[in-house]
């Protein structure tokens, strides 16, 4: 931000943002207010009937310095503005805003012309807002600079770089920040010849808490900027919330995230002290070293903060953060001017080239310097460099401090005068900041260190191998679904969080959110079930077929089997239909669809809701508890029931005696038939309950159809089936995987007549199938690994083998291959055994090999690669010949 005028600044037009940056300069009066034309024509002209100003605005004013006032009077100008521009009903009239637009004085601007322009001033709490937004303008670059400084300093004291290795775990229990500002200070000192020089950190500790605290700082500068945003640019909603306790509301959040801020920021003082401290027992000159040592105390820090916390009003805890804010950026220009005096006056370190010749020492080493050698001084003695960033960054702060001009000597007073100096240009009125903070951010993102990339947990990639695996089951399973008349679908991968949210019961923890890019929240889909009922809700569709393919994303803890992002394969049937008719129809597909991917031996648990509900209510557990007594009863297929009944009881206040009736039932399970048998034999406790009749009814028809397709074997009726996810309403099953590969559930499924209506309204009854490929492509692979044969990658049939380099040759013979319908590759080598082992390794079945004696004859020459057979045949007819051999 230039001291000198800058442009106007516009307030109130659609589409434009009220920076802090902005209210910073309006502060200080670097810029002007000006209303925006569109703005302007929403005021009332009407004359004001004068209204008492808000008693908290009052007094703010009179506790405000004139810079923090003209920030007041700004952004209450634009919120007025806001407002009237928002709400055609909102009286906001243009001589409040004129007068506030020419003077920036609140004060002036007294009395507010109508009883709207006073809630405005109650609920926007504008001297708060303004204040928040000035520490949020002065933290937010000193977040890069604080990094910067430390790796300045850890090059002055020779630190070790090992103190910033902070992996991010990617399973959400590292910290983001901390692992960020770690990895920018090892880009920053990338290519250092000092940093891990000694071996070891001369203070494991100061350096070591880096990484914490300037990322603690991050994260509280990010939040007070959200909320800042916010408040500056959202309009007031008028109406029946109470304008003080609005404004009263908004001053709270904004003391909280200020506190937050100014705990940091204590943290950061005393991290910088320490490390200048540090910096200064590295100088040889013991009076100077006592000199700087005592140039800064961390006792002027002493109660400064707490002071302010307590029992203090809004503005005064606000003012006490900022001043606490400037007092570290002074803590941190002393830690800087420091490390640079350090530098520049140590003869063994290379100083970064620039215009002058800043190197600091006698005038022999001068001379030395210069090519002149002593006698019997054969070679100079290597100088140890600095790494490349912190290079960048000493040049521009050298640059800013001396003014271009040569450092002759080092003395107590120099270092204080670049303090001070160093503290202005940390200053955002200082044109210099922007320069040193984006080159801070171009370094760091340049990825120079080039750390071999890594891909988040609970993610994959795959190979040549493993696709070719992928294509032949979705071949294969989109063959399933288009037999049974199925259309294909596609929907979003991000869905806006309101059309998730609800869903999925205690799982709603797993989804994705996305950060708000412009006014809508979103998530990533979780599932496609509820993308595929939003679909049929939004298109008022009465009947529907379909299936999707596609990847679905969930924050859970990766582990074997399990992934954060993965591959769904969906059939689902909507719409009204006799009884158990699409249910029949879908759990057929699953059958097919198992057994043509041919993974092994398999189970399907089948049970139904209505079942579910009965069993929890023969058991007396109440009607409210019964989702939740759910979700414990579903992790019986990875706990004991001693583990599912102890959280029963202990967190979901289940009695002993109920849980152990739940714990006999839910052992309930055999082959469909004979277990309907049991359950509908005279005295059956189900029989007696409503739900639990319903459900055996249907499930008589399912197994009978099933039955007759041949389908029922595979299926075990079982009561522990749970399935967790709150839109089930009828017959629920999963399908699991029997064989040596242990990956638990390989699909699961279920009737949900409710969730279409969810969002339109309207019950669209529907039921469906989710295949869990992933783990079907890990039981794949791991019979593929055991039958110890190659898995071909491409389907090429023919390889053109060109004993040379004439490429013409090649595209020549290979396009009438490839305009016959034959898939086909070339290669071009003068040696044969190249092409015959590409051909093995490829699992190509023929070679067209083609040399100069083919050439001369007007032949080529067919090899069968397994066979190890070779056949001479005419040129014009090698085509026709591949295609017999072929078929």
């Amino acid at each position: 931000m230039a001291s000198s005028a800058a442009a106007a600044v516009t307030l109130g037009g659609k589409g434009a943002a009220l920076s802090p940056a902005a209210v910073y300069a309006l502060s200080l009066g670097f810029s002007s207010p000006s209303i925006d034309a569109s703005a302007l024509k929403a005021l009332s002209t009407r004359a004001p009937s004068p209204q008492e100003a808000p008693a908290s605005l009052g007094t703010a004013l009179v506790a405000l310095a004139p810079a923090e006032s003209r920030a007041a009077a700004a952004v209450l100008l634009n919120k007025l503005l806001l407002t009237a521009s928002d709400s055609a009903s909102a009286l906001v009239t243009a001589a409040t805003a004129t007068r506030l637009a020419e003077s920036l004085d609140v004060a002036a601007a007294l009395p507010l012309g109508s009883r709207d322009e006073a809630a405005v001033a109650a609920a926007s709490a504008p001297v708060a807002v303004a204040l928040a937004a000035l520490i949020d303008c002065c933290a937010t670059p000193l977040a890069r600079v604080a990094d910067a400084v430390a790796a300045l300093s850890c090059e002055a004291v020779r630190g070790d770089a090992a103190a910033f290795d902070v992996p991010a775990s990617g399973d959400g229990l590292s910290a983001k920040d901390e692992a960020d500002v770690a990895a920018d200070i090892k880009m920053l000192v990338f290519g250092s010849k000092l940093v891990g020089s000694t071996g070891g950190a001369p203070a494991p500790a100061t350096f070591a808490k880096v990484p914490t605290v300037n990322g603690i700082f991050r994260e509280a500068v990010r939040a007070l900027h959200a909320r800042v945003r916010i408040e500056l640019n959202a309009p007031v909603k008028l109406g029946k919330r109470d304008a003080r306790e609005t404004g009263e509301g908004k001053e709270e959040a904004l003391v909280v995230l200020a506190t937050q801020l100014g705990r940091a920021v204590q943290a950061l003082c005393k991290l910088s002290v320490a490390r200048a401290k540090l910096c200064t027992e590295t100088i040889a000159d013991a009076e100077l070293r006592e000199k700087l040592t005592g140039g800064f105390s961390i006792d002027d820090l002493k109660g400064m903060l707490d002071r302010v916390l307590i029992d203090s009003d809004v503005v005064s805890v606000l003012k006490g953060v900022y001043n606490h804010l400037l007092k570290f950026r002074d803590f941190l220009a002393w830690e800087a001017a420091v490390a640079m005096a350090v530098i520049e006056g140590d003869s063994s370190i290379e100083k970064p080239q620039a215009d002058v010749q800043n190197e600091v020492g006698s005038s022999a080493e001068k001379a030395q310097a210069g090519g002149d050698k002593g006698k019997g001084d054969k070679k100079s003695k290597k100088k140890k460099t600095l790494g490349k960033g912190t290079s960048a960054v000493l040049m521009l702060l050298r640059d800013h401090v001396t003014n271009g001009t040569a450092i002759t000597s080092l003395n107590s007073a120099l270092v204080a005068e670049w303090a001070t100096s160093l503290s202005l240009m940390f200053d955002p009125k200082c044109a210099r900041l922007e320069s040193l903070v984006e080159k801070v951010k171009e370094i760091v993102e340049s990825n120079e260190v080039r750390r071999l990339p890594k891909i988040p947990k609970g993610t994959r990639d795959f190979g040549k191998e493993q696709m070719a695996i992928r294509e032949r089951a979705f071949s294969i399973i989109t063959g399933v679904f288009k037999m049974h008349g199925a259309t294909a679908l596609d929907t979003p991968v991000f869905e806006l969080r309101e059309t998730l949210m609800g869903k999925y019961g205690e799982d709603s923890k797993l989804i994705y959110d996305l950060a708000d890019q412009g006014g809508e929240l979103c998530s990533l889909r979780y599932d496609l079930t509820v993308p595929f009922a939003r679909y049929v809700a939004m298109n008022n569709i009465s009947a529907l077929k379909r299936y999707q393919i596609a990847k679905v994303y969930r924050r859970d803890n990766p582990s074997k089997g399990r992934y954060r992002e993965f591959y769904q394969c969906d059939f689902d049937i909507a719409g009204v239909y006799e009884p158990m008719e699409p249910d029949f129809e879908v759990i057929k597909v699953l059958t097919e669809l198992l057994n043509q991917l041919d993974i092994g031996t398999y189970e399907i648990k089948l049970n139904h809701r209505k079942m579910l509900d009965g069993m929890l209510e023969i058991c007396g557990v109440p009607p409210q508890k019964f989702r939740t007594v759910c979700s414990s009863i579903d992790k019986l297929d990875k706990q004991t029931f001693e583990q599912v009944k102890k959280e029963l009881v202990d967190e979901k206040g289940i009695s002993n005696e109920t849980a152990d009736e739940i714990g006999t039932l839910v052992k309930t399970r055999g082959p469909p038939l004979e277990v309907l048998l049991e359950l509908r034999k005279e005295g059956s406790k189900f029989m007696q309950n409503e739900g639990s009749v319903v459900a055996l009814n249907e499930l008589e028809i399912l197994f009978k159809a099933l039955e007759k397709a041949n389908a029922l074997d595979r299926i075990v009726f079982d009561l522990s089936l749970a399935r967790g996810l709150d839109y089930y309403t009828g017959v629920i099953y999963e399908a699991v995987f029997k064989g040596a590969t242990q990956v638990g559930s390989i699909a699961a499924g279920g009737r949900y007549d409710n969730l279409v209506g969810m969002f339109s309204g309207k019950q669209i009854p529907a039921v469906g199938v989710s295949l869990g490929i992933e783990r079907v492509f890990a039981i794949m692979e791991q019979q593929e690994k055991e039958c110890n044969e190659m898995i071909r990658a491409t389907e090429t049939e023919v390889l053109v083998s060109i004993l040379g380099k004439d490429l013409t040759l090649a595209a020549e013979l290979v396009s009438e291959l490839w305009s016959a319908g034959i898939k086909a590759e070339f290669k071009l080598t003068t040696r044969v055994q190249n092409h015959i082992k590409y051909a093995l390794q490829s699992g190509i079945p023929w070679m067209v090999l083609v040399g100069e004696s083919e050439l001369q004859k007007g032949s080529v020459k067919l090899k069968d690669v397994k066979a190890n057979q070779e056949e001479e045949v005419d040129r014009k007819v090698f085509v026709q010949e591949l295609k017999k051999r072929l078929s």
